[in-house]
This record gives C-alpha cells, sequence and structure tokens, in this order.
C-alpha cells in the first residue's frame, strides 16, 4: 500500500469512517464493578492475568496479532454482556480464541481443537469447549466482526504515513512495517490493562500513535488534530487515554536492537604472594568475604613442609576456584595417583588444614610440620 497521493488518503478516510461507524453500533463500556466476593463475578486481576495468558498463546501457536485482538474484544464483549463465574474464565478465553482463529487464520494455520485444548493446559475438554463456543456465539448474536483496536492500529499509522512521508526520518534503519510492528507490540502489552477497557478502540489506538509521533516530528500535535477531526474523537478523553497508556507502556522493557552485540567481561583475578608459596588468589569484588589462598602445584612441589602459623586457614568444605593453568590439576593428579581432580582438591585441602590451622597454644609449643608427600608415581 502506498501512503501518497490524495486517492490513498481518501481510501483509508473512508475504511476509518466504516469502521468507527461499525465501532459505534457495537461497543459499550466494558467496566464492570468490583464485586465483594469473587465467587460472584471476574475481578480485574483474573481478566488481566488470562488476556496475558491469550497473548502467550498467540505466540505458541504461531498466530497473526489480529487473531489475538479479535479474541480479546470476543472476551469482553462477552463478560460484559453476561455475569460469569471465575471458574469458567479459562474456557471462555479459549473459546474466543479458537473463534478468533478460525475467523482471522487461513484454514491450514488454525490449530486443532484437540490439540489447543491439550497444548493450552486449560483445563477443558473440547465438547466443553464447543459448547462454550455456542454461548458465546448466541449472547454475541452470531456477529464476530469488529473493528479492533489494532485494526484503527493500522489505520491511524496509514494516515499518519500518508499526511507526514517524513515521519520515519529520524529512524532510517526502520521501514513502515517494522515501526506498526512495533507499535502493534504496544498495543498488545495494553490489551491487558483493565483500566484502558473504559476507551473504544479507536481511542486506544490513537493515543499509542500520537505517543509515538510526538517522538519522530517536532509538528505532531497538528498531525494528531487531523486524525482527530477524521476520527470524530474527544480531544479531552484522549488526552486522559494518552496519560494512562503512557503509564502502562512504562513497565514494558524495551527490546534489545537486532543484531546486538553482547561484550563479556571476565573477573580480574590477582597473582599475590603468600609466606608459604606462591598463590592464586580470586577477588570476587566484595570486602566482606576474606579472601582464601590457593597453592599451585609447583609451590607444593618445591616445599616439602609449611611453616605452620603463616597462612589462614581454609575450611575444609571450601571450592577451589577455577584457574587459567592446567598444570594445577594434572600436577595433583600425579601427586596422589588419582583421575579424579576435585577428590584430589579435596584431599590435598585436609592436609594443608592439618598443617596451616594452628592456634595461638600450638604456636607456642612448636607445633609438628605437615607430613611429607607421597612419592609422585609415573603414569
Amino acid at each position: 500500500m502506498k501512503f501518497s497521493g490524495p486517492l490513498e488518503s481518501q481510501r483509508l478516510s473512508l475504511l476509518l469512517e466504516t469502521a468507527i461507524s461499525r465501532e459505534a453500533q457495537i461497543w459499550k463500556v466494558h467496566l464492570r464493578r468490583i464485586q465483594p466476593s469473587q465467587d460472584v463475578g471476574i475481578s480485574p486481576t483474573q481478566r488481566d492475568e488470562v488476556v496475558q495468558w491469550m497473548v502467550k498463546l498467540k505466540f505458541q501457536f504461531h498466530l497473526y496479532p489480529e487473531t489475538l485482538a479479535l479474541a480479546v474484544s470476543l472476551l469482553d464483549r462477552f463478560l460484559a454482556a453476561v455475569k460469569a463465574r471465575p471458574k469458567y474464565l479459562n474456557c471462555i478465553a479459549i473459546s474466543c480464541f479458537f473463534l478468533a482463529a478460525k475467523t482471522i487464520e487461513e484454514d491450514e494455520r488454525v490449530p486443532l481443537l484437540k490439540v489447543l485444548a491439550r497444548d493450552s493446559f486449560c483445563g477443558c475438554s473440547p465438547a466443553e469447549i464447543r459448547r462454550m463456543e455456542k454461548i458465546i456465539l448466541d449472547k454475541l448474536n452470531w456477529d464476530l466482526h469488529i473493528a479492533t483496536p489494532l485494526d484503527f492500529l493500522h489505520i491511524f499509522h496509514a494516515l499518519a504515513l500518508s499526511a507526514r512521508p517524513q515521519l520515519l526520518t529520524t529512524l532510517p534503519k526502520m521501514n513502515p512495517s517494522q515501526h506498526v510492528a512495533l507499535l502493534t507490540k504496544q498495543l498488545l502489552h495494553c490489551l491487558a490493562c483493565y483500566q484502558l477497557l473504559q476507551f473504544k478502540g479507536s481511542m486506544l489506538a490513537l493515543a499509542i500513535v500520537s505517543l509515538e509521533v510526538e517522538k519522530l516530528i517536532p509538528d505532531w500535535l497538528a498531525l494528531i488534530i487531523e486524525l482527530l477531526q477524521k476520527a470524530q474523537v474527544d480531544s479531552s478523553q484522549l488526552i486522559h487515554c494518552r496519560e494512562l497508556v503512557a503509564q502502562h507502556l512504562s513497565s514494558l522493557q524495551p527490546s534489545p536492537p537486532p543484531n546486538s552485540v553482547y561484550v563479556y567481561t571476565p573477573l580480574k583475578h590477582n597473582l599475590v604472594t603468600c609466606h608459604a608459596g606462591p598463590g592464586f588468589r580470586f577477588h570476587p569484588g566484595s570486602k566482606d568475604k576474606p579472601e582464601v589462598p590457593v597453592k599451585t602445584s609447583a609451590a607444593l612441589s618445591r616445599r616439602r613442609r609449611l611453616a605452620p602459623g603463616r597462612c589462614k586457614q581454609p575450611t575444609a568444605k571450601r571450592k577451589v576456584e577455577e584457574m587459567e593453568v592446567d598444570d594445577f590439576y594434572d600436577g595433583i593428579k600425579r601427586l596422589y595417583n588419582e583421575e579424579n581432580a576435585p577428590e584430589a582438591v579435596a584431599a590435598l585441602e585436609g592436609k594443608a588444614a592439618s598443617a596451616c590451622g594452628a592456634d595461638a597454644s600450638r604456636q607456642a609449643a612448636s607445633a609438628s610440620p605437615c607430613p611429607p608427600l607421597q612419592p609422585v608415581s609415573v603414569m
């Protein structure tokens, strides 16, 4: 679709007028009073949670965003027409989701009912979903075709590009399709907000477009006024909707840009000197934890005896930090003739603790030195 020229603008204006007329015939305020007992009616939190679940189903079954938007619209229309109990909410939601999929998707993309009931973990059987479908269709007079907020978002976005072709000049790496996909993500996030049900779908879509246009061009207000006149929307309601949408979108985490590069910065290890020989000390960045020296195989081979009371006493269960020198593990294997390096390290720590862990009384009485190491066997 081209976004420039009077003919395209006239077609978009006619499409917007038809959608607004259709919305005015069907739409009504979906807000309901919060019931004191949750067994009587569905609470706003429960409604938002089930919409978030439907969003996950959309990605799980690889369906179009239009399917999800229609499913949420059917859910809100049905909940506004009847007083449903919370125990039926999952069945109502999955039935609306299946009706929307059969309405929007191609036949080969519509999931099988038994697969949908099984993989969605809705807790309903296919027969129960079909019975709920019949109830929903009866309450909605078998009229499932309504302009969703996503439909208005596409129309307003196309009108904005038609009126301001330079709208995306500040975003050189983003084409119109990618830009409308970004706005679609914001809209799907807003669908799970109960407070925004007081506004029509056209109002919600225009609020999202206006917040985005404000960031892109300096004369955004003139463009929004033009869209307001075409949509026949009250400006005071738009301002209120913009505030709520901006507040709700602040919790949306921005997605990383494409082809992101993540740089890994390892922690620095400093080689320090111990009285009993050189060791490899690990600095985790916290001053509260004591630094534990770790002896290398070279230090162990040079010193057959360790002077008591010159090293800090290591704990029996402490873990030896990973070292960049592979000879450390090979040396432990050769000294103790064992294949399992962690067990050898534990045995070495037990011998080192007996030598370095001397208290003040044993230091004064000339404690016995460490036992000599076992002879090295050639492996």
